[in-house]
């Protein structure tokens, strides 16, 4: 396979199958992921080994987010796949409710783990259901780990650390990049612990620093202004919320 010219949405789907097929005891649900569309293209093909599941779920967003939470606590590798983040709302009461009590449980199961892929619809308003593109305001309603997945280096840290990793969290990717050519931007220079923050260059005039999905922008700006001998140091800071080492930002 040619990976270096490769689309986001093609990239991104290529990494999920090869997670996927490692894990143990797989129940991966959502909307038409295994049929229809699935989900533009992002869960074609996935396949599980003997024992797991993938199941075309209605559109119940609550149960299914307590669904996985459930499998979780079961000592599954639950997988929640969603077209739209916007629909997260519907959950809110399991995002915030049963987390936090599934949190303070001492003795869950060491290998379980849920996981939450939605779709930010960050690619301009389609309509009241599909307006809400903060990918920060779903982490902080309990403070639940979440990481955006920008170009090939954090989709290939991400996705293999926290897929089917034990624990929950939510990862968000960009509609708006979907068709777009994934951007290579080299092996980063450090990843903070848990890969909330990504280093990508240093420079010693100016710190560049990207939230939100806004590493395209940020990189062009970085070759801009290094076309004007201005070297910069770029990070990306991956998490919406939680514990993020801002240490090395500082210092530099």
């Amino acid at each position: 396979q040619k990976r270096n010219s490769m689309i986001y949405l093609e990239y991104l789907n290529n990494l999920i199958k090869n997670e996927v097929i490692k894990a143990k005891h797989p129940v991966l649900f959502g909307q038409n992921i295994n049929a229809g569309s699935c989900l533009s293209g992002l869960t074609r093909g996935m396949k599980v080994q003997n024992g797991g599941k993938i199941i075309n779920s209605t559109n119940t967003e609550n149960s299914l987010v307590g669904l996985g939470f459930g499998l979780m606590l079961g000592g599954a590798q639950a997988g929640f796949f969603m077209k739209q983040m916007d629909f997260l709302l519907l959950g809110i009461d399991q995002l915030a409710n049963t987390y936090n009590i599934l949190r303070n449980i001492k003795d869950l199961p060491p290998n379980g783990s849920f996981t939450i892929m939605a779709v930010i619809v960050d690619s301009g308003y389609e309509g009241p259901q599909s307006s809400l593109n903060n990918f920060a305001d779903f982490c902080s309603i309990a403070r639940i780990p979440g990481f955006t997945i920008t170009n090939k280096a954090d989709a290939d840290y991400l996705l293999s650390h926290h897929l089917m990793q034990p624990g929950f969290r939510i990862l968000g990717v960009s509609q708006r990049l979907f068709k777009t050519e994934i951007i290579d931007p080299g092996t980063p220079l450090q990843i903070a612990e848990n890969g909330t923050i990504f280093q990508y260059s240093e420079g010693d005039k100016a710190t560049l620093v990207s939230f939100n999905l806004s590493f395209p922008q940020a990189q062009k700006l970085n070759q801009t202004l290094l076309s004007q001998e201005i070297k910069t140091s770029h990070f990306n800071v991956n998490s919406a919320i939680g514990d993020i080492d801002w240490s090395i930002i500082k210092k530099n």
